[in-house]
């Protein structure tokens, strides 16, 4: 038997062009003479689709798709995922589901049984989950369909009561299908391979996975599809972070290695698959709202400009507008370094002096503010006066403003709300301090785009004399560490001092993360990357008195 797999970047809510890539895949897999083509987990809606799935609308224009495609399934059978309606009168009135389609009609539906709710996942918000096991009987094999999280209870610590495969396995199956929605985090490649080897090995079935790719919104699939032989070896491997179509012979599998070198992503280190994730993210995030210029602020420090050469990867330098915004803090430097990144690149870029502008904000205020002395105010009224100027050129010329902050900030609350905390996209806002230098030499690896001197140099936010991040922050390799532990470890502050942090900057760090709850709640949406990011994976309350 033949297996097609689709690994297709789908958009949520397009209904007609996720329609006709899928068909675009069946007559192709046609050609190639493959007898089932499988397709990812909710894939005729996009993934998360949230509350969309609330519209009875939704869920019509997602069947009215499923009968368009059935139309093309005379000789070939399709496995697609797509919401479904629940017939009983009790339950939540969907379904994730997985329709198996054959010779024009829906031969039969599978349910997802395990439906996550925690970080990014809020399934169970929305889907009834499955309670009933069957297999499909297809071209003399069984299969056992599963979706997504339905493998990942494999382990003894699982979190669910109930693993679907062992009940599938009573019912003999020969093949393991799963459609998946599994995101993109450095490191979920990797458990993710695990996973599913973990799952070949219990059962000694050989398994065909196909998984999203692209970005939506914040949330970035990266494919990573493949076919692995009932004895745990990976046979065929399709791309990261781009879309891709395989055929395998699943008759054939058991014994032999693929021919096709292994996946980039296995040879790549955790900056390169966060830089490549993020110019998917960014260049996704684009073309799929309908956007196509892109401006921010280019201040001579490292954050702006990995951002600028990251967005020019993305969307081409014809696409990206850098604009300098000196006051009487910033240093020649500072200037000299942005341009000459802005040369290196080919990208146009802009010169506006802030420092009139931000006199007159500080003389209309001086008769309310009364002479009290210089403080972070007037810090934050230059960081706002920036943000006024980048989003007066956003709105004129309808370019998107891209958000130079990093997770080390935002952790921390070192940025200004309204100022250089603006933006329609975050783009490295699920990046620490210490990885954004490591993000800069890799994007220097083969020649100097961005100027040494920009990596090298104390960071500065240049709003007061002599200004250094150090004058309010501990070191970025000691402050990330302890970020790490308690926002992806969820380490408390315990913890972390008996790891061998001092208990005072440790109880400071935490409070500071606490109390800035706030601003957090008003950025622009994060490009995630990590296993923990701001955003919607993260939900904690703003008025609440723990570690602040």
């Amino acid at each position: 038997m033949n297996v097609a797999l689709a690994q297709i970047n789908y958009h949520i809510g397009n209904f007609s062009d996720n329609c006709k890539k899928i068909k675009d895949a069946i007559e192709k897999a046609k050609e190639k003479k493959a007898d089932l083509i499988v397709f990812s987990e909710l894939a005729v809606c996009g993934y998360p689709p949230r509350d969309f799935l609330d519209f009875t609308d939704f869920i019509d224009k997602s069947y009215n798709v499923l009968y368009d495609i059935s139309e093309l399934t005379d000789n070939i059978a399709v496995i697609i995922g797509s919401p479904s309606y629940n017939k009983k009168v009790k339950g939540k009135h969907l379904f994730n589901s997985a329709f198996f389609i054959h010779e024009k009609e829906i031969k039969q539906i599978v349910n997802k049984t395990l439906l996550p709710t925690y970080d990014i996942f809020d399934e169970y918000r929305y889907f009834e989950p499955n309670d009933e096991f069957n297999i499909i009987d297809f071209k003399g094999h069984r299969i056992a369909l599963t979706i997504c999280e339905d493998l990942w209870n494999i382990f003894e610590d699982g979190i669910y009561k109930i693993n679907p495969m062992d009940e599938l396995s009573k019912l003999n199956p020969d093949l393991i299908i799963n459609i998946s929605a599994s995101p993109f985090s450095y490191i979920h490649d990797s458990e993710r391979e695990r996973i599913l080897v973990a799952n070949v090995k219990k059962y000694k079935i050989p398994l065909v996975y196909v998984n999203h790719i692209g970005a939506q919104t914040e949330m970035l699939f990266d494919g990573g599809s493949m076919v692995i032989n009932s004895k745990g070896v990976i046979v065929e491997e399709l791309d990261y972070f781009k879309e891709d179509f395989r055929i395998c012979n699943i008759d054939n599998i058991s014994s032999f290695f693929s021919h096709h070198s292994p996946s980039t992503i296995k040879k790549v280190s955790k900056i390169e698959k966060i830089h490549d994730a993020l110019v998917m993210g960014l260049r996704n995030y684009f073309e799929k709202q309908g956007f196509k210029k892109a401006v921010l602020g280019l201040s001579g420090g490292i954050d702006s400009a990995v951002v600028l050469v990251l967005a020019e990867r993305a969307l081409g330098k014809e696409n990206v507008l850098a604009v300098l915004m000196p006051s009487k803090y910033s240093s020649d430097h500072s200037v000299s370094d942005a341009i000459q990144l802005a040369e290196n690149l080919g990208v146009k870029y802009e010169t506006l002096n802030i420092q009139d502008v931000v006199d007159t904000f500080e003389n209309t205020l001086q008769p309310v503010f009364n002479n009290l002395p210089h403080n972070v105010t007037e810090e934050n009224i230059q960081a706002r006066t920036r943000g006024v100027l980048l989003m007066g050129l956003s709105n004129k010329f309808g370019y998107i403003l891209l958000n130079t902050s990093n997770k080390s900030e935002l952790a921390v609350g070192y940025g200004t709300l309204y100022g250089d905390m603006c933006g329609g996209l975050s783009v490295i806002g699920d990046v620490y301090k210490s990885e954004v230098f490591e993000l800069a030499n890799f994007i220097n690896k083969d020649e100097e785009i961005i100027p040494l001197n920009t990596i090298i140099k104390p960071p500065s936010a240049e709003l007061r004399p002599d200004q250094k991040d150090s004058d309010s922050l501990p070191d970025y390799s000691i402050l990330d560490k302890i970020l790490y532990e308690y926002i992806e470890l969820h380490q408390g502050p315990r913890e972390i001092i008996n790891s061998g942090y001092e208990e005072t900057l440790v109880k400071r760090i935490l409070k500071l993360v606490n109390t800035n709850e706030y601003k957090r709640y008003q950025t622009p949406p994060i490009l995630r990357v990590s296993p923990k990011a701001f955003g919607m994976g993260r939900r904690l309350p703003i008025v609440a008195k723990y570690l602040s």
